[in-house]
């Protein structure tokens, strides 16, 4: 690799993190100027309002919450019980039933609370599926909730008038759905972990006073939301940049890592500009603030997420896609048979075999089918360091075409530090690192910071230098222990005309490590490698995720040439060099636009809108909070072997889950013609206990099927 000047190497692509840059970019709104205190109003009113990665049935996660379906589910269950004891299933008695006078009006009291309360969730969900014309699940669930309470009611009365001529009642029907609906949707809400708001915590990053400096130069301490464009704030050390800003004097490391998940340091000078969020090293500042509330990145990155995210939430389940079509069949078989039914016989008959149809169509097994399978999949996922905070995930995992991987954190170890160091005379590794920490200590670029680091880690003390100074084009220089020592890059060691076998730089060149000289007295004494340590399982990943029929694809903001030699070095054939943070999600959604099933696995805020947008998101557990809460997947462990297990577990998760709807909708299938009659003609004719006990078979097969599921 063709080293660059060690100075001009120190000097990073402001562009990469210039705000200006990314205008009209991020989200396609025109910016305009207007006070800071409605900015950050706005931007904290729409951060901490959205909602989080949406749950599926019939977007139920609008009105309800995990807590809300434990609530519903306990106190139905109380409701449910003595219903099932005191009514019988489907007109058979079962042997723990049993009456006493008045029953009948303790069941139809708690029936119609049931109706009410446990019912609630499912007809609200109905109604939103119905108005997007799109029936699924809810719709369902409350079509066979409805017609059992309906035609219970009716039964009741009639019974009331005309005691002699009993009609069989679903109050147990009733009951039991709604309890094991509720169960459903518990167990898999609380499977999926809830996804605390991870643009809310975008504004956590900003603080709650900043310095202003007033025109007479007096610094006063302000709320955040009283600044505006154009007002100079004073940063000092250690404080986080409240706004977008640029410099107007002082020069500083800036640590960007929060923002941009890029581990190296930024060596910020005057002109150059910073962002809102990340942390000022060891220099005090004066900023100008250019992007405040709605113009400034971290409210641009939440556009972009919340954007991501609502597009992503209109997928369909394949559960959503089985009730749909369930829907549709029981609807019509249920019309059908009344109208068959009602020229054959009369009107009572062709009721009672129109609401058995539907009843025995009410989705027990089915609604079993994919939450018991989730709640297994999350519960092995965790015992292999993965945390599923989306269902969808283990559905579109077992169609993943392309895994995208951000370098820095995900490939690479995300610190950047020493990564070698070679003899080239009689010096052994510690007495080299003590010359290199004694320049590097006289300086503050971010090759500098990682070096005293490393030293400091590995507990070896500087020399002291004198005379210290930074001649462009060559290094570092200066004296110590008596002798003229330089840090140079390979142009002065070209210039010098020192030669070494080369051959000894190639596997750092390989990996985009920047490599130093150390001349003593002008003689070549050994040189360093520093960068970003790609991690030692990376390779074999590689390798394994290609074997599997996934091509990986490398996202960086290195330069063209650097990307290309970590490429090289993986065996990846495709890479994306010099990206801005809105381009990896743009990159993201020509993929999944063209209709291809695409991961993201990243660790910073710049990753966050590619994690929403891809069609699974995955966070590394060491990464931003705000690309944790994006994702659909969590590494906990930073493995990236576990990336493997994860589309090892999706491809079996989503076994199971085609044979559980097909034991669901399998048992609808043989049900629902038989109910109707299709067999009358040469006698044969469903009951409705042999439909419960059908239905109750159907469920339990469903349930063993589910927990044999094992990564």
């Amino acid at each position: 690799m063709k080293e660059e000047q060690r100075d001009e190497s120190m000097e990073m692509d402001h562009s990469m993190h210039d705000s200006h840059e990314m205008d009209h970019s991020m989200n396609g709104h025109d910016q305009h100027k207007m006070g800071t205190a409605e900015h950050h109003h706005e931007m904290d009113h729409r951060m901490s309002g959205h909602d989080h990665h949406e749950m599926d049935h019939g977007g139920m996660d609008h009105s309800m919450h995990m807590g809300n379906f434990k609530q519903k589910f306990w106190l139905s269950l109380v409701l449910a019980i003595p219903i099932i004891v005191l009514s019988p299933m489907m007109g058979m008695q079962l042997p723990f039933q049993f009456t006493f006078p008045g029953s009948e009006w303790v069941v139809l009291i708690l029936a119609t609370i049931l109706f009410v309360y446990g019912g609630q969730p499912f007809l609200s969900g109905a109604k939103m599926e119905l108005q997007m014309k799109s029936p699924a699940m809810m719709t369902l669930i409350a079509m066979g909730i409805s017609v059992s309470y309906m035609y219970s009611l009716y039964s009741f009365i009639a019974n009331k008038i005309n005691p002699h001529e009993h009609v069989m009642d679903f109050f147990w029907e009733l009951a039991t759905l709604i309890v094991i609906m509720l169960l459903g949707h518990w167990v898999e809400m609380s499977a999926v972990s809830n996804a605390s708001n991870a643009l809310k915590k975008l504004a956590e990053l900003l603080p709650d006073e900043v310095n202003k400096i007033a025109a007479d130069g007096s610094i006063n301490k302000v709320k955040l939301q009283e600044i505006q464009h154009g007002d100079l704030l004073l940063v000092r050390a250690g404080d986080k940049m409240p706004t977008d800003g640029q410099i107007i004097k002082g020069s500083t490391i800036v640590d960007e890592s929060a923002v941009t998940g890029e581990s190296k340091g930024v060596q910020k000078l005057v002109g150059d500009t910073v962002i809102g969020g990340s942390v000022n090293g060891d220099g005090t500042i004066r900023l100008k603030v250019t992007g405040t509330g709605e113009d400034g990145y971290l409210a641009k990155v939440m556009d972009m997420v919340k954007q991501a995210q609502q597009e992503k939430s209109k997928l369909e389940t394949i559960s959503d896609k089985v009730a749909k079509w369930l829907f549709y069949i029981a609807a019509l078989a249920g019309i059908l048979t009344f109208i068959i039914w009602l020229f054959a016989t009369d009107l009572p008959q062709a009721l009672d075999r129109m609401v058995t149809v539907l009843v025995i169509a009410c989705p027990h097994a089915l609604g079993l089918a994919i939450p018991l399978v989730i709640a297994r999949s999350t519960s092995l996922a965790a015992q292999n360091g993965l945390l599923l905070k989306n269902r969808q995930a283990l559905e579109q995992g077992n169609q993943l075409e392309y895994v995208f991987l951000d370098k820095t954190g995900t490939l690479t170890e995300g610190k950047f530090t020493v990564t070698g160091v070679e003899s080239l005379a009689n010096l052994d590794k510690n007495e080299i690192l003590k010359y290199i920490g004694a320049l590097e200590a006289q300086t503050n670029h971010p090759l500098a910071v990682g070096v005293m680091n490393y030293l400091k880690a590995e507990k070896i003390e500087a020399y002291q230098a004198q005379d210290v100074s930074t001649p462009k084009g060559i290094g570092v220089k200066g004296i110590v222990e008596g002798h003229q020592v330089i840090l140079a890059n390979q142009k002065e060691l070209e210039r010098r005309k020192l030669s070494f076998d080369q051959a000894r730089l190639k596997d750092y060149q390989a990996q985009g490590n920047t490599i130093s000289f150390l001349l003593i007295d002008d003689q070549l004494t050994a040189f360093f490698a520093m960068g970003d340590t790609l991690k030692e399982s990376a390779q074999d990943f590689i390798k394994e995720l290609r074997a599997v029929g996934i091509e990986p694809v490398m996202l960086t903001g290195d330069n063209q040439e650097a990307a290309k030699a970590v490429a090289d070095y993986l065996e990846i054939k495709e890479f994306y060099s010099q990206l801005l943070p809105n381009d990896k999600e743009k990159i993201i959604k020509e993929y999944t636009d063209q209709g291809k099933k695409v991961m993201m696995v990243g660790d910073g805020i710049n990753d966050a809108p590619a994690l929403a947008r891809a069609s699974i998101g995955m966070a590394i557990g060491a990464g931003t909070d705000i690309a944790i809460d994006s994702a659909d997947v969590v590494l906990t462990n930073s493995n990236l072997q576990d990336i493997l297990k994860f589309i090892r577990l999706a491809k079996r998760t989503h076994s199971k889950m085609i044979q559980n709807l097909w034991w669901g909708a399998g048992y609808n299938i043989i049900a629902i013609p038989l109910a109707a009659g299709i067999l009358a003609p040469i006698g044969i004719l469903l009951s409705p206990a042999v439909g419960a006990i059908l239905m109750s078979l159907s469920t339990i097969i469903v349930a063993i099927n589910a927990m044999t599921l094992n990564v």
